[in-house]
């Protein structure tokens, strides 16, 4: 009788699988240990096989136990994962880490930092100003709670988005902090997730950490496609994102989000995150503004993209139960956001929000709007991309091809680094993404040129 079968106790599934739960935070069973066949820990047992393969399922649920074919039923490996990095080698133009030009973001004027010094500064407590010095003693102090000024024009834009204004709103540091509170609120280890295929590379590896399943919906020009009847009901979550998609570029166009909603009525504890990152800088309205929104949603918008990827605010509005329990799980942690980091974004976006002239949204907007464009004029001219819809946005291109591998280091060759797909997609067919951040409107043609070249050439197998 080996190890396994002496340890493991419980005539019902709940406690054969405690036992087993056990054994694996002792460290007396470790990753990619056997454990017994069903029938034969049924008979050690006593019970029924189906008890057995109850317990087995529950823990393969959680992502503790995996099971494949011959080698039968083994402990799974770790299953925090880091996010797919890249790093571009020395003398190559970054068109790989999707990251925005720093030369458009907005630069806070010298009336902004007046304003941000008075909200820091102590003040003396007087008749006339104890509410600013409120104010400034809980920055001074780390107050829990969120900034009042972020807060209001946080109002303005969810109710220029057609977002119910009842709905509550939460200070968070990242779209991906935001994420990972309301799928830890909502969802269980086991639970299916359905995400974009392909899809932002840190949402899988935060999904693996979680030990959530992930569902690919598949993803063209106009967004994600509507999966097949009963796919959705079986998802404890749905991750999409309305505008500007990483990394295809593609909005979720307005009849296959009716078509989404549609399936969604019938799977109301389904949670549906909306990841709107190039929200600010989106030249098409918000999907599902004008439309009603499903029982449980959250609206998850990152600032880092408009104010600069160091603006680690994220704002996010939803049901009050959701947010809440993600602001009380936040207190547990980090607590907040910083209130002065939050209190100067809140300057840079109302002064980016005006005007068109340098450092404003409008002229950020025009200026990705006019290198994707130009880019992919170019592409067309060569033949390549042709799959690609100019009516997209924001900073990434999807472009098919025969083989990564080779792609991307022809281009490194001609001085360029582009981002392999293999990271961002669960069963797409082979593709680069391209960002266009780093891109000036000059670059177009040598790029177009340089990535036809790529295409063209053979792959020959090596021995």
């Amino acid at each position: 009788m080996n190890w396994s079968v002496q340890n493991i106790q419980g005539s019902n599934a709940q406690d054969i699988a405690s036992s087993i739960e056990t054994s694996l935070r002792s460290g007396e069973l470790q990753a990619g240990d056997a454990l017994p066949a069903v029938r034969h820990l049924a008979t050690q047992l006593g019970v029924n096989p189906n008890t057995v393969a109850a317990a087995y399922a529950r823990l393969r649920d959680a992502g503790r136990l995996v099971t494949s074919g011959r080698r039968g039923t083994r402990v799974a490996g770790e299953a925090v994962q880091m996010p797919a990095a890249y790093v571009v080698p020395q003398g190559l133009r970054d068109l790989a880490s999707g990251q925005v030009d720093p030369a458009l973001l907005a630069q806070p004027r010298a009336a902004a930092w007046g304003k941000l010094r008075a909200f820091l500064a102590p003040q003396t407590v007087e008749a006339s100003g104890a509410s600013n010095a409120s104010k400034a003693g809980a920055a001074a102090t780390g107050e829990l709670g969120d900034d009042e000024e972020l807060l209001a024009i946080t109002g303005e834009w969810l109710q220029a988005q057609g977002i119910a204004p009842q709905s509550s709103v939460g200070v968070f540091s990242s779209t991906l902090d935001t994420i990972e509170r309301a799928l830890r609120q909502h969802a269980r280890p086991g639970d299916r997730v359905a995400i974009e295929d392909p899809c932002w590379p840190p949402l899988l590896a935060l999904l693996r950490s979680l030990r959530l399943r992930p569902v690919p919906l598949s993803v063209d020009a106009q967004g994600v496609q509507v999966p097949a009847a009963g796919v959705l009901a079986g998802c404890a979550a749905v991750v999409l994102t309305p505008r500007a998609h990483n990394p295809t570029g593609a909005n979720l166009r307005g009849d296959r989000w009716r078509a989404l909603r549609k399936q969604l009525r019938g799977c109301p504890n389904t949670l549906v995150v909306f990841n709107d990152y190039w929200g600010l800088l989106g030249d098409t309205a918000f999907v599902a503004g004008s439309n009603a929104l499903p029982p449980h949603w959250l609206y998850v918008m990152s600032l880092g993209k408009a104010l600069g990827p160091e603006m680690r605010v994220c704002i996010a509005a939803g049901p009050a139960d959701l947010v809440e329990g993600m602001r009380a799980h936040q207190a547990l942690g980090p607590r907040k956001v910083s209130l002065w980091l939050q209190r100067l974004a809140a300057l840079l976006w109302r002064q980016a929000a005006k005007g068109r002239g340098r450092g404003s949204f409008a002229h950020m907007r025009s200026a990705y709007a006019a290198r994707r464009s130009a880019l992919l004029a170019e592409l067309h001219k060569h033949g390549v991309a042709q799959e690609v819809d100019a009516s997209g946005e924001g900073l990434h291109l999807w472009i098919a091809v025969p083989d990564e591998l080779t792609v991307v280091q022809a281009m490194a060759s001609r001085g360029w680094a582009v981002q392999a797909g293999g990271p961002m997609s669960l069963m797409n067919a082979p593709a680069i993404r391209i960002s266009v951040g780093q891109v000036d409107k000059r670059d177009a043609k040598r790029l177009a040129a340089d990535l036809a070249a790529a295409l063209s050439l053979q792959v020959r197998a090596v021995y």
